[in-house]
């Protein structure tokens, strides 16, 4: 066990567009896989790594974070062989990748549920998609026009380069239309990571911000949002997630430059198997199938 860790220890590198820090680079054999992506898919993929390594003791496999831009990014340039990506690519990097002759395979291996989190002793508990649109477009600056305390709110989001932040951006601050212009208003602060977010929201007693269902935790409290599918105010729960009650859920995702080959593909298929989905559960993600949630 103690080898294991330290293989996965060795492996796994956390990267950040701001920090200089050294970047790890496996020799290519049949053997190694370099994944790169999503941070909301980061602590996941490692949990996949090391149950995988586990069961495969020449398999050696490297998971860095970063963003889901910069896990596509790398899979375009050849320096990764699975992106994962908190959400789709976009048809400009469809058509990067046709020019370089890659045949793009996307492949879903679970599903996430954005919490929208504040400090624990806020009072407000339940928002609209409408009302949080006002917030993070600057629509709404205080607390008081919600039903809490007369206080500024401090504005979070997910850095420009993540699949966290595009999502948002398109089902939250747009409310899903298609048509809509509408950006984070220009206070609003850029935190590099969901760890950032979730740190100052735990220690602001004004913040709001949001990030993936696998990083809350206790030190923040997740606001109920109206569903449209049931009129509810409803929490971010797997089940909730599972079923399509809670408003924002969006699938997790690997992409491959081509058909998935040797150990990729033994991997990809540890990830889709009972066992790996299990491991989405773990993680507090949402497994693709419901038999992967144990009955109560």
């Amino acid at each position: 066990m103690k080898h294991l860790f330290n293989r996965v220890l060795t492996a796994v590198l956390f990267t950040f567009s701001s920090l200089s820090l050294p970047v790890i680079v496996l020799a290519e054999d049949a053997h190694s896989i370099q994944i790169k992506g999503s941070d909301t898919m980061v602590n996941l993929g490692q949990a996949w790594a090391e149950a995988f390594m586990g069961e495969n003791p020449s398999a050696l496999i490297a998971v860095t974070g970063g963003g889901s831009g910069t896990g596509i990014a790398a899979l375009m340039n050849g320096t990764c062989n699975i992106a994962q990506s908190s959400r789709e690519m976009s048809e400009k990097e469809y058509g990067l990748a046709r020019q370089k002759g890659l045949d793009i395979k996307e492949i879903q291996v679970g599903i996430d549920a954005l919490a929208v989190v504040v400090h624990p002793e806020n009072p407000v508990r339940e928002l609209t998609i409408d009302q949080l649109s006002d917030i993070f477009t600057g629509k709404v600056k205080n607390w008081k026009e919600l039903g809490g305390k007369d206080e500024p709110i401090l504005v979070l989001s997910r850095e420009r380069n993540s699949g966290t932040h595009v999502y948002f951006l398109e089902e939250v601050v747009r409310k899903g239309k298609k048509d809509s212009r509408e950006e984070f208003a220009p206070p609003v602060l850029m935190m590099l990571s969901s760890q950032a977010v979730e740190q100052e929201a735990a220690e602001n007693k004004t913040a709001i911000g949001y990030f993936g269902l696998g990083y809350l935790n206790e030190r923040v409290k997740a606001l109920n949002l109206l569903s449209e599918k049931t009129k509810t105010y409803v929490a971010p729960t797997v089940e909730n997630a599972l079923d399509g009650t809670y408003p924002l859920s969006r699938p997790l995702l690997f992409y491959l430059p081509g058909e998935a080959q040797g150990i990729v593909k033994e991997f990809i298929d540890f990830v889709l198997s009972q066992k790996g989905q299990s491991i989405v559960l773990d993680m507090r993600f949402v497994p693709l199938r419901s038999e992967s949630i144990p009955s109560q």
